[in-house]
């Protein structure tokens, strides 16, 4: 549990860090890629908070289905914002075909914290 929120702390502030670098440092750099910089920021950003929500969920009842949402949440951030920034910085193309693999890491991740919140409220019942 303390693990998973301080996992999502660490990406969250890199999340800031990169933003501000990629605004900053790299502004010239990236060129016409800023906007996918940006989107990797921010897609990071939300799913950092996505780690943090399942951290404070998991002190209040440890799950399977969490852990593997928080996993699946923090592959999905290396391979989506990941292949984003190396696509910026690199300018090769190809490199957007590992982007989609982090998309899915994504959406099983937020189905699997929808399962695991249903799970927990069917079970007061």
């Amino acid at each position: 549990m303390r693990k998973t929120i301080i996992t999502g702390a660490i990406f969250a502030g890199l999340a800031v860090l990169l933003g501000a670098f990629g605004a900053h440092a790299l502004k010239d750099m990236l060129g016409s890629y800023a906007s996918t910089w940006e989107t990797g920021v921010q897609y990071q950003m939300f799913h950092a908070g996505g780690i943090l929500v399942v951290g404070l969920l998991m002190e209040k009842q440890a799950s399977r289905l969490y852990t593997w949402a928080a996993i699946l949440f923090a592959v999905g951030i290396v391979f989506f914002s990941g292949s984003l920034y190396v696509l910026s910085i690199s300018k090769v193309a190809v490199l957007g075909a590992i982007t989609p693999i982090g998309g899915v890491c994504f959406v099983v991740g937020w189905f699997l914290l929808i399962l695991g919140v249903s799970r927990r409220t069917m079970s007061r019942y």
